[in-house]
């Protein structure tokens, strides 16, 4: 992906991460608003929508950093785990999961576990439908990878936003991230540039053709074998 599409994504992340910070401050920091708008105090009341674009900016640049982190970690994991990273992704997702259920119950006294499942069970039915998208727009190997993003990551991108009182910011948090997140793995591959795209799915042509003809050769070699064992043992 060039410099060009890198900082396109970048900036259409940030407004829509802005605006959805605005947005949901609008339902859960009402007050903030309804205090300047009766009497209207236009200053103070412009101040206050500013300060909610800007905390959702602050979060999408959280989103951000944490889906090039996620650029790192796949490919890290790629390298190491090899055809067992996909398990392990799935067995760490379990892990967040539980982890964002039980831990924030045992150490909040106001708020039910069935809350907490709730909340977890959002986060992991966004990630599927994300990643049953992003599976059908590219291949199916992506659907794990991006259910990863959008459970492990998210989750740990929220962490300062669930160590915080009150719900409020907690949900101006999770909000701009999920939003992040989610248009950012499924822009990754309509930014690619075409060229590397095509000279991609040729190498992966390539190679598909190499081993069937490795294949196919391998398997004349051994009807060889077989028919010549056969003259010697008739003779």
């Amino acid at each position: 992906m060039g410099s060009r599409n890198v900082v396109k994504m970048f900036l259409q992340t940030l407004i829509f991460g802005g605006l959805a910070g605005l947005i949901t401050s609008f339902f859960v920091r009402a007050d903030q608003y309804k205090q300047y708008l009766n009497p209207l105090d236009m200053k103070e009341l412009t101040g206050v929508v500013l300060f909610f674009i800007g905390l959702g900016l602050v979060f999408t640049v959280v989103s951000q950093t944490g889906f090039f982190a996620y650029l790192f970690i796949n490919r890290f994991g790629l390298g190491l785990f090899r055809s067992f990273w996909g398990p392990v992704q799935i067995v760490l997702i379990a892990f967040v999961l539980f982890d964002l259920i039980y831990f924030p119950y045992i150490g909040e006294n106001g708020q039910s576990l069935g809350h907490h499942i709730v909340v977890g069970l959002a986060i992991l039915f966004i990630g599927l439908i994300v990643a049953t998208i992003k599976a059908k727009e590219t291949n199916k190997s992506a659907f794990i990878p991006t259910l990863f993003l959008m459970v492990v990551m998210t989750t740990l991108e929220w962490v300062p936003g669930l160590r915080t009182d009150g719900s409020e910011y907690k949900w101006l948090m999770i909000v701009p991230l999920l939003l992040g997140n989610t248009y950012q793995i499924l822009m990754l591959h309509r930014l690619q540039e075409p060229e590397k795209i095509k000279a991609s799915e040729e190498r992966r042509r390539q190679v598909a053709l190499k081993k069937e003809e490795a294949a196919a050769k391998e398997k004349n070699e051994k009807q060889s074998e077989k028919k010549n064992n056969k003259k010697r043992k008739k003779s």
